[in-house]
């Protein structure tokens, strides 16, 4: 560890990693209650659940974001955090406000939640992702902005390289079409118009940006190929993204009540969405043959060259399998959209994180090279289980939704059966899933448990 102050993004992973524990056991809560509606209830209904399941992702994901961003910072601007005690306040802050919110949800019914937070005052609640109190809201755009002051002085002040500016553009426009999730027209065309604003500009636009980056730091760190050819794959990869996932916001404006050409725009956008995630894939892989150097924590380039693959698989393929406007009239909200979803959010963002993380915790924790072969050979495994298990939750939920498809909104007659009529016969797929979703969880458990392995000490 080259700067002290890189030390504050320990406990940012370390809660990360807490979170996405708890998102994992929240989601096989929701498999459970896939087959079987009783389970847990009323103690956790479906939809308190699933409430959970998705605020925790995100607030893992910022969390993580926010740890990459103090770890690689300071190294790429040779200097010191700008404020490494306003990082650990940002954390206390952002860490009591995000418990407290999930704690809301569990013990306080939804609707009484909105009341005693004067939801009324600034009407913001009630919808996909965005179920956070408007009080709460406020708490992030304020911690969201303490962190970016730190990480914009600390560039500033600093050595400027191609991952930093890159890193600033994808963290400031975070910040500002989070913005979006103020704004709850009484329409709802226009409310789904501009929510859009927030959850796709983040996930397929600006957060792939923050992706590009922090892969872009792990690989110049662990195969010693030179920064200037780095920053080529990188300015292009982050081209295409933007200009495809700007305008591949239109995939979501079909029949929602907005004009026609947007089935045009969301189409071909949707076309080029998969060929940013492609170059991704080539450039690990490329950058892997060009090493320079042949670092002794392999984990952490399996994970970007898994991170590479898997994104493009869950972001570029799985979503482009059902984004073109003649296929989306059938396949919209069906489990075909969680397929992508889960194995999307999975390749391009939680990955990413297990990568950096593979990458720094060891140096946080003292072991310069890594952790031992022993270890590595612990997180490996760990590696495989969540991949193959996520692969697997991806491919019943493709099916289950296929199977949707077929009998609920293919028929155009008395044939076509109702929606939880349908559910019930898909109900052996839910079971297949959920059997994944148990080996993705056990692959985390593997994973954690790593960083505890030690070197076994030679016999004399």
């Amino acid at each position: 560890m080259k700067y002290t102050s890189q030390m504050v993004a320990k406990p940012y992973f370390i809660f990360a990693l807490v979170l996405l524990a708890g998102e994992i056991l929240f989601g096989l809560i929701l498999g459970f209650q896939y087959i079987n509606g009783d389970f847990l209830f009323p103690l956790i209904p479906f939809n308190v659940a699933r409430m959970v399941h998705t605020n925790l992702l995100i607030v893992l994901i910022l969390f993580a974001f926010m740890g990459a961003s103090y770890y690689l910072v300071p190294e790429e601007s040779e200097r010191e955090l700008w404020s490494p005690k306003l990082a650990i306040i940002t954390f206390w802050i952002f860490a009591v406000a995000g418990v407290a919110t999930i704690l809301g949800y569990l013990l306080v019914p939804y609707a009484t939640l909105a009341e005693i937070t004067y939801n009324n005052l600034l009407p913001t609640m009630g919808r996909e992702f965005l179920e956070q109190p408007t009080i709460s809201k406020i708490g992030i755009v304020i911690v969201v902005l303490s962190f970016i002051l730190n990480i914009a002085m600390t560039v500033l002040k600093g050595r400027k390289t191609v991952i930093t500016v890159v890193l600033l553009t994808g963290l400031f426009g975070m910040a500002f079409f989070f913005l979006f999730a103020f704004y709850l027209p009484e329409n709802l065309a226009v409310d789904k118009f501009f929510w859009w604003f927030v959850i796709h500009l983040w996930v397929e636009g600006v957060w792939e940006l923050i992706l590009g980056a922090i892969l872009s730091f792990v690989l110049i760190k662990v195969t010693g190929v030179d920064r200037e050819h780095i920053d080529k794959w990188l300015y292009l990869i982050i081209a295409m993204t933007l200009v495809s996932g700007i305008v591949g916001t239109g995939h979501h404006f079909f029949y929602i009540g907005t004009p026609d050409y947007w089935l045009w725009l969301g189409s071909i956008a949707s076309a080029v969405e998969p060929l940013p995630f492609f170059l991704m894939v080539l450039y690990a892989f490329s950058m892997e043959k060009q090493r320079r150097i042949d670092h002794e924590n392999k984990i952490a380039l399996t994970w970007a060259k898994g991170t590479a693959v898997i994104a493009f698989l869950g972001a570029g393929v799985w979503g482009f399998l059902h984004t073109l406007a003649p296929v989306n009239y059938y396949t919209h909200g069906t489990q075909l959209t969680a397929a992508h979803g889960h194995l999307s959010f999975f390749g391009a963002y939680i990955m990413i994180m297990f990568c950096i993380i593979s990458y720094a915790m060891p140096i946080l924790r003292g072991r310069l090279k890594g952790n031992c072969e022993k270890a590595q050979s612990v997180e490996k495994a760990g590696f495989w289980l969540m991949v193959i298990g996520m692969l697997g939750v991806t491919l019943a939920l493709t099916v289950a939704g296929i199977w949707q498809i077929v009998l609920q909104r293919w028929p155009e007659s008395a044939d076509a059966l109702g929606f939880m009529a349908t559910q019930a016969e898909i109900i052996p797929v839910y079971v297949v899933r959920l059997v994944f979703g148990l080996m993705t969880f056990t692959g985390l458990l593997v994973y954690l448990y790593s960083f505890f392995v030690k070197e076994p000490i030679a016999s004399k």
